[in-house]
């Protein structure tokens, strides 16, 4: 599937997205395990997952099996099943 990522000419494509953020996911991380107290990149970096969560949220909602392979394909943990907003009663 990352031959098929990366030899997709449309980045704009969910997929696409995600893989590149998980790049740029991967290399802020290296770059923090050396520089600790990088704060700027540290903000960066939990931009960067939240607008790679907010993707794949979308992704699964409308694709679920392309989300499958995504998630598997990348090595990323997938997303946390959403909890209800409701009450419930005791």
């Amino acid at each position: 599937m990352i031959s098929l990522i990366t030899n997709q000419t449309n980045t704009g494509s969910v997929e696409m997205q995600v893989f590149f953020l998980t790049n740029r996911v991967n290399g802020l991380s290296k770059h923090l395990k050396i520089h600790s107290k990088d704060y700027a990149s540290q903000r960066g970096l939990l931009k960067i997952l939240d607008k790679r969560r907010r993707l794949l949220s979308y992704l699964l909602k409308q694709h679920p099996e392309r989300y499958d392979l995504l998630v598997s394909t990348l090595g990323i943990r997938p997303l946390k099943p959403a909890r209800s907003l409701t009450k419930t009663k005791s």
